[in-house]
């Protein structure tokens, strides 16, 4: 049968047989009014008062915004903000794009996602987590590091936070707290929140907030300098909106999460001999370090010695930028690499993400369909495939004609998982 997988900005259609089970989560329609459905949400918001009688004409805001790898649409959430906050004049806010370790943003690409009348109205800056002239210090965190978040929204009068709630794997879930922490912070912190043992700890997992290392630290900081209110939605496969959180961070996001747990949290009866998956295409697929995503969640349901298929585009290459490439070729094996990032002398960043790689192919094959060449591929340590098809009937004389197969057309839009 053939199943389209979420793959750049067009999808990929695959044949796979007949016999393979597709995981996807629960589809919601979008909602019929987005503006109204977000406005009503501002008016009538989650555990604090409305946000247009919160802020004060005087005050300097602050909108955090999480960066072009996420496909927030904040091409339609911060006009609408900056419309229920008319009372304020433009030349009071600063949107502050929450880069996290990653790289800076386009004058092409910010009008990409917020639109060409806000580029040019509001000023905007990208969070630069290495230059801490731009940082503020705002406590220091009990997971053995100083706090520093972006400057300009630690002084800010009132502070929103935006973003886009689906299961995440290693902080349970993304957007709220995550905005901020790692979205705006400096460096030193960063590497804190993603140190091997953050990382590593069982309970930094998909869908998980309890004793969850990554997401306490996260929410510790963002208690230290609080925004004022946060505005989050959920997706459909579609990138249409389907749920709107808005409050109170912590009350708002809770929400938030309980919604989409239920929507997308799929259990599967057994584990699988192939597991095919995308990263939720465009933005989500854009390099290679955010493509460890949709393997993560394919892990979830494939066995030891298994094999992953991961189609994601990588329009934007391993990237260039950061430090992900580079880790990977400071050893030979995945076991390796991970012995490397869990001695306690080794930090550099992006580490987490090649850990969380090196995980998953400690336990199974991992093969990628994409733009990059097969020797870019190669040097992160993964088998390329130019075909899913063929590389599926070479599977099957692996695995035997009874090879069991699932597929994730979305990605870690949908999380899987196995009672064991």
């Amino acid at each position: 049968m053939k199943v389209t997988l979420s793959y750049g900005k067009q999808g990929l259609t695959v044949d796979v047989p007949d016999t393979a089970v597709v995981v996807e989560p629960r589809h919601l329609a979008g909602l019929p009014d987005e503006k109204a459905a977000v406005v009503n949400a501002l008016r009538h918001p989650i555990g604090c008062p409305p946000l247009c009688e919160m802020v004060k004409p005087t005050d300097r805001v602050a909108i955090v915004i999480s960066d072009i790898t996420r496909p927030t649409p904040n091409h339609k959430l911060v006009p609408w903000l900056l419309e229920e906050l008319s009372h304020v004049p433009l030349e009071q806010f600063v949107i502050i794009n929450g880069t996290g370790t990653h790289r800076d943003q386009t004058r092409d690409e910010f009008i990409q996602m917020l639109g060409e009348w806000v580029v040019d109205n509001v000023r905007i800056i990208n969070n630069n987590c290495h230059d801490k002239s731009t940082q503020a210090k705002v406590g220091s965190s009990r997971f053995g590091c100083d706090v520093y978040l972006n400057k300009e929204y630690v002084e800010a009068d009132f502070r929103i936070v935006t973003g886009f709630i689906e299961p995440h794997f290693f902080a349970g879930f993304s957007g709220g707290p995550k905005g901020i922490m790692p979205g705006i912070a400096g460096i030193e912190t960063i590497l804190a929140f993603h140190n091997a043992r953050m990382i590593g700890d069982p309970a930094a997992t998909w869908g998980n907030m309890e004793g969850n290392p990554v997401q306490e630290m996260s929410r510790e900081v963002n208690r230290m300098c609080k925004p004022d209110f946060m505005l989050n939605v959920t997706l459909n496969g579609n990138k249409q909106i389907t749920g709107v959180f808005a409050g109170e961070l912590f009350a708002a996001h809770a929400a938030g999460c309980e919604f989409v747990k239920e929507h997308v949290m799929i259990r599967c009866d057994h584990r699988f001999d192939v597991v095919i998956t995308s990263n939720s295409g465009y933005p989500l697929d854009q390099n290679l370090y955010q493509a460890v995503k949709g393997m993560s969640a394919a892990h979830q349901i494939v066995r030891r010695g298994g094999t992953i298929i991961c189609a994601a585009e990588c329009s934007d290459g391993l990237p260039n930028h950061g430090n992900y490439a580079k880790i990977l070729q400071m050893r030979k094996t995945p076991q390796e690499i991970l012995e490397m990032i869990n001695d306690p002398s080794f930090q550099m960043f992006d580490q987490w993400q090649v850990q969380k790689q090196a995980v998953i192919q400690t336990w199974a094959d991992v093969y990628v369909y994409s733009e990059l060449s097969d020797a870019d591929i190669e040097r992160a340590m993964l088998k390329p495939t130019r075909d899913i098809g063929q590389t599926l009937r070479e599977l099957q004389a692996k695995y035997g004609d009874a090879m069991s197969v699932a597929v994730l057309p979305l990605g870690p839009l949908t999380i899987p998982y196995v009672a064991e």
